[in-house]
């Protein structure tokens, strides 16, 4: 059983982070520093659109990156930032730090990011380089065309239910979206043309064994990120049920699920 398992439930990490992806085109980001980091820093900003700025325009700014090697210089900017209201990250110290960054995958406008909160920053870097080999480059394409083509999904799936599950179908493995084969952005007007969204509501039955969510078989991972509703055993660890959409109906059982609408998942203990 890993590590975040002990006893049968899961254990809470001592750093705790909620991704999130802060717009900062136009704005400007406090850089604090000198050398090869801060111009690594400044140059982070400047690729996002921000626009870099010393710490006399902090009252303009809400982010800040400080790159000091001294330790006591480093821990009075982060104070004294932090005090004007500005979230920080002090390079290398991520004791200090109120956010990190993640390693940055860019298939433009698909950004992935990888962290480790703040643990190994190597470790993150070499995930994503294992990952630049997996994900296409048309990823970025096959993303805007989706955005281009959001009014005519709305037209053809009112139902926002029924127009996710529509997306869902074509982007799943095999589907004629699937984001791992090159030319999906071509695609995109044939498969509006010829889709038609299945209006039957869908049952799947799954049994777990354990409370650990890596137990689940790809298969069970990928309904239960696909379902609109969890009916589940009282039993059934909070921890697996989080590999369930986070907007997805969850009901413990019994329930009568011929009541529910879309996928509905019914999950139990083995």
């Amino acid at each position: 059983m890993p590590n975040a398992y002990r006893n049968g439930s899961p254990e809470v990490s001592g750093i705790g982070s909620l991704p999130l992806f802060h717009r900062i085109r136009g704005s400007k980001v406090v850089v604090v520093g000198d050398g090869e980091i801060v111009e690594a820093k400044r140059r982070l900003v400047e690729r996002a659109g921000g626009i870099p700025c010393s710490e006399a325009e902090a009252h303009h700014a809400r982010l800040a990156f400080v790159a000091l090697e001294d330790e006591r210089e480093a821990t009075a900017a982060t104070l004294r930032l932090k005090s004007k209201g500005l979230l920080v990250n002090v390079a290398d110290r991520p004791e200090l730090c109120d956010f990190t960054l993640p390693s940055i995958l860019d298939r433009e406008p698909v950004l992935v990011a990888i962290s480790t909160s703040g643990a190994s920053a190597g470790l993150a870097k070499h995930l994503r380089l294992r990952l630049e080999r997996v994900l296409p480059q048309s990823l970025g394409a096959l993303a805007t065309r989706l955005a281009e083509a959001r009014d005519a999904m709305r037209a053809r799936h009112p139902d926002g239910a029924q127009r996710r599950r529509a997306l869902d179908r074509a982007l799943a493995e095999g589907g004629p979206l699937d984001p791992f084969a090159d030319g999906g952005a071509e695609r995109v007007d044939n498969w509006l043309a010829a889709d038609r969204e299945a209006t039957d509501s869908k049952l799947i039955a799954m049994t777990v064994a354990t409370d650990d969510p890596e137990d689940l078989t790809l298969r069970q991972a990928r309904l239960l990120g696909m379902a609109d509703v969890v009916l589940h055993d009282e039993t059934i660890a909070p921890a697996v049920l989080d590999r369930a959409r986070a907007d997805a109906l969850r009901r413990t059982l019994p329930q009568d699920a011929a009541r529910f609408e879309g996928i509905v998942v019914v999950l139990r203990r083995d």
